[in-house]
């Protein structure tokens, strides 16, 4: 924390639920820099009973414009000059700077999260199992002529009967020519016989969010061309995966799987990152590409999901979430990769 702060203001609502515990969709927290005794979290009167029963031991404020009643009654009690998240907004922070100094802080409890506890990892891999789980059973169930949107609402249905809270993240399933756009949004369109199919999916634990991709084919034997690209996916996932030990250079896990591909000719239909951590965000810290700065870190949990778009044709992706441990990676999404047919 910054030197000369009388605490930090938290507005983040995955921060302040890391700190605290409130699950709430409205609340600000602070904590004191050097008198625990002073930390105090504020939100509204529909999660009274919530705040209190999820931070017994917190003193709470309550106020419908969390940030700006908590700061009022901090300066009330003497408080001077506080740390604020550089994600607070352009206008609430010139709000807040009218009765307080400010000082700008970016990534402290970002930071803290990367890395997680028994209890954390304990609630991602229920995550990661019954998203492999769910994945598995989708597969089976699979036939030609499904919508992507279909699948997408199916595959989530499977999250709440294997004991998910929620889906961590938007479903994505695309097919055919449509494989080939990572972020594709699932539509009408049915499956076809030879359509390559992505299924980018996670279930929720507790806010602990899972992340896995498979990719498929539909209805018949596959292509020579959807068997080599996915191979070369698979290749350059098990080097990234093989690259993440602790204290390995981030750009540098990148690079181990991206060669896999460039070394084929296909680097310029790998766009995006190799992969992110994951915890109470879908994509937190640390991320996996080649700006990337620093080190990975015991104990955190990161994709490694590595692609291959061919634009009007079809595309493949793999992608799991591991825990880098001291000996080895553990995969939290333990299931099956390889090119199979389904339906």
């Amino acid at each position: 924390m910054s030197a000369g702060i009388d605490g930090i203001v938290i507005t983040s609502l995955p921060n302040i639920r890391y700190l605290s515990g409130f699950s709430g969709s409205n609340a600000a927290l602070f904590v004191s820099s050097d008198e625990p005794s002073r930390d105090i979290i504020c939100t509204d009167g529909r999660y009274l009973t919530q705040v209190h029963e999820q931070c017994p031991d917190l003193p709470v404020h309550q106020d419908r414009s969390c940030a700006l009643g908590l700061v009022a009654s901090l300066v009330s009690s003497g408080v001077r000059k506080i740390g604020i998240e550089d994600t607070l907004s352009t206008a609430l922070t010139h709000e807040l700077a009218k009765s307080v100094a400010l000082v700008p802080t970016s990534g402290l409890v970002e930071l803290l999260r990367a890395v997680k506890d028994d209890g954390e990892l304990e609630l991602l891999t229920r995550a990661c199992s019954i998203t492999a789980q769910a994945m598995a059973q989708l597969f089976v169930e699979l036939r030609v002529g499904m919508t992507e949107i279909n699948i997408a609402r199916r595959l989530e249905q499977l999250f709440g009967e294997l004991g998910a809270d929620d889906r961590a993240f938007e479903t994505i399933v695309a097919s055919g020519p449509a494989s080939a756009i990572p972020h594709h949004q699932p539509t009408t369109r049915s499956l076809a016989a030879g359509d390559l199919l992505v299924v980018d999916a996670g279930a929720m634990v507790l806010g602990y969010h899972a992340d896995m991709t498979r990719t498929v084919v539909v209805g018949v034997d596959p292509n020579p061309w959807q068997v080599q690209i996915h191979g070369l996916v698979w290749a350059a996932q098990q080097a990234g995966i093989k690259a993440c030990t602790p204290g390995a250079e981030l750009s540098a896990i990148d690079f181990a799987a991206r060669a896999e591909i460039a070394a084929a000719g296909f680097g310029p239909a790998f766009g995006h990152g190799l992969g992110h951590g994951v915890g109470l965000e879908i994509h937190e810290a640390p991320m996996i590409n080649a700006r990337s700065v620093g080190s990975i870190c015991l104990n955190t949990p990161v994709t490694i999901e590595p692609g291959i778009y061919l634009p009007d044709q079809g595309g493949v992706r793999i992608e799991d979430t591991l825990v880098v441990e001291s000996s080895a990676n553990r995969v939290l999404t333990n299931a099956p990769s390889e090119l199979v047919v389904v339906g």
